[in-house]
């Protein structure tokens, strides 16, 4: 019997990879502090211990992301981008506002990241560029006023 996801959170391969050797990582990390915590707990007092303290708290830190982590690639859904002359997921637009030209990959919050030209598609911005064709224009809402681009390309 097979079990359906809740919801799914699109990502590239580039991102899936990216957030594995994350927890892989914290997964080692892990076992350090523990080893740290084992030793600071031999060390007698806990209650003025700052070694234990601190590395209790690293403990719960470590363990607060690698839950956050496997939820995403429990959640986790390999998605192509669409090639269908529209943007979508995974696609590459270039927009033009004010005589200047940016180029973004579209792709899920989770990997979004404006200084590498990564935009979510949840974004107000990726919402309006949806389903859109090189040469429409789409308007956007933001707390400066409305700024309107024009899709140039879409690879």
């Amino acid at each position: 019997m097979t079990t359906k996801k809740a919801f799914t959170i699109p990502l590239t391969k580039q991102a899936l990879r990216q957030f594995q050797k994350q927890l892989s990582k914290l997964k080692n990390e892990r076992v350090e502090v523990m080893a740290r915590l084992k030793t600071a707990r031999e060390m007698g007092d806990l209650s003025e211990n700052g070694a234990y303290k601190y590395a209790k708290f690293e403990l719960s830190s470590i363990g607060r992301q690698m839950r956050e982590l496997q939820h995403i690639l429990d959640q986790a859904v390999v998605t192509t981008k669409q090639i269908n002359g529209q943007v979508g997921f995974g696609s590459v637009v270039e927009l033009e506002r004010n005589g200047v030209r940016t180029t973004y990959q579209m792709v899920s919050g989770y990997e979004s990241d404006l200084s590498q030209h990564r935009l979510s598609i949840e974004s107000p911005l990726g919402q309006a560029l949806l389903n859109r064709r090189v040469g429409k224009k789409v308007i956007v809402n933001a707390p400066v006023g409305q700024l309107e681009y024009t899709i140039v390309s879409i690879d």
